[in-house]
């Protein structure tokens, strides 16, 4: 079952020969469920593609669907409330509020919505991140792997269409880099989410079920993965 699907993407910066093309006629669709890796070299459009995925940024052509509805035909408004409730964003550097603790920082999308967090659906959430015992702790009182988790929780616990990554393990070792996308593949399998990770790790992408390469603003290589 087809979950997003992007036609004809074009992201440009600049105007006459200053003019950059950040993505060039991207289109692919992406299944429900499925675990998507996209890698390539530095400035080949890779954030920007997450951004406009996750209606962070706009394209300059093109559309972006997400359960048959168009994205961008939405005003502003309309927008902002489907970042909160339809997608989930991992940062590589967390973006986490410094005064608010883990559990805060994990509930503030759905409470900035207008909705109560289920405290049972929260519980869960942190024993499968394995920080429960540090929901009252600040992210200046965690390490950096545990504020990865609190990120990780953030982007889970509205229960998005999609989850966006962008380069979720770069700032971590490798041993908390395994632990992340553990924790990563685990919500794709028990929660069925659907997740597109920006990566330049070749590793992390062979850890997924597909690899879309982008250079230059344009797809060089989709192929699937066997791991599964």
């Amino acid at each position: 079952m087809e979950l997003m699907k992007i036609e004809n993407l074009c992201k440009t910066y600049g105007k006459g020969e200053n003019e950059v093309k950040a993505l060039d006629n991207v289109s692919f669709t992406i299944p429900k469920g499925q675990m998507l890796a996209v890698i390539g070299p530095s400035g080949s459009g890779k954030s920007t593609l997450l951004h406009i995925l996750g209606g962070v940024d706009r394209p300059t052509s093109g559309k972006v669907f997400l359960d048959n509805q168009d994205v961008f035909a939405q005003n502003n408004k309309d927008l902002a409330i489907f970042r909160r409730r339809q997608v989930g964003l991992i940062y590589q550097f967390y973006n986490l509020i410094p005064v608010l603790d883990a559990e805060e920082n994990i509930t503030l999308p759905l409470i900035m919505d207008g909705r109560k967090p289920d405290p049972k659906h929260l519980d869960k959430l942190l024993e499968m991140l394995q920080i429960k015992e540090r929901r009252h702790h600040l992210p200046s009182q965690l390490s950096g792997g545990q504020q990865q988790r609190v990120s990780i929780g953030r982007a889970l616990f509205t229960s998005p269409g999609v989850i966006l990554a962008d380069e979720p393990t770069g700032n971590l070792d490798s041993k908390n880099s395994a632990e992340i996308m553990k924790l990563l593949q685990q919500s794709n399998r028990e929660f069925e989410q659907t997740m597109v990770i920006i990566t330049h790790d070749e590793n992390i992408a062979l850890q997924c079920d597909r690899i879309i390469t982008l250079t230059d603003g344009k797809i060089v290589s989709d192929k699937l993965n066997n791991i599964k």
